[in-house]
């Protein structure tokens, strides 16, 4: 009797674990330059800011985790956006376009149906987005040169921690 509800109680634990689980989405463009990744550890994306050569393609790109910003990918040369997420709010999708050398153009999509558009609708589109749909973007990779993005991938996971900021 005794192991039976020890039985029980066990398969009911484990149920009621949370399921972590994580997704990538492979990278899109040429990829030619050094590779990088915008890493915040277990701090959630507050922000981004996107720098758009003027009429031509994505020049850098930087990540808010918290209230830290991380270190700016590629070139600050001209034109920045920038949006600032709610609280609790995160980014569910990345769509964009690339050609020949560069990203010309990207769309981060937020969990509140926002979104941040910079750049021209030049070619070849792609579309990336989580596996699961409790993901979130966690963090960016790909590769850039001295004068902007070559490529870019996107990594999806659960946020584990406090979900809570101030702005």
């Amino acid at each position: 009797m005794f192991s039976l509800l020890f039985f029980a109680v066990f398969c009911a634990s484990c149920l009621a674990a949370p399921t972590i689980h994580r997704s990538f989405s492979p990278d899109v463009g040429p990829g030619t330059g050094t590779a990088f990744a915008t890493g915040g550890g277990d701090q959630r994306i507050t922000a981004i800011r996107i720098w758009e050569r003027s009429g031509a393609y994505i020049s850098g790109i930087q990540l808010r985790f918290g209230f830290i910003w991380a270190e700016r990918v590629g070139v600050e040369v001209g034109i920045v956006q920038q949006l600032d997420l709610f609280d609790g709010e995160s980014f569910v999708q990345v769509s964009g376009k690339f050609h020949s050398d560069y990203i010309y153009q990207l769309t981060f999509v937020t969990s509140r149906g926002r979104f941040l558009m910079v750049g021209q609708p030049i070619t070849n589109s792609f579309n990336l987005y989580p596996t699961y749909s409790d993901e979130e973007l966690r963090l960016l990779s790909g590769r850039f040169n001295g004068a902007g993005i070559t490529s870019l991938a996107a990594h999806w996971g659960v946020f584990q921690g406090n979900s809570s900021y101030i702005q």
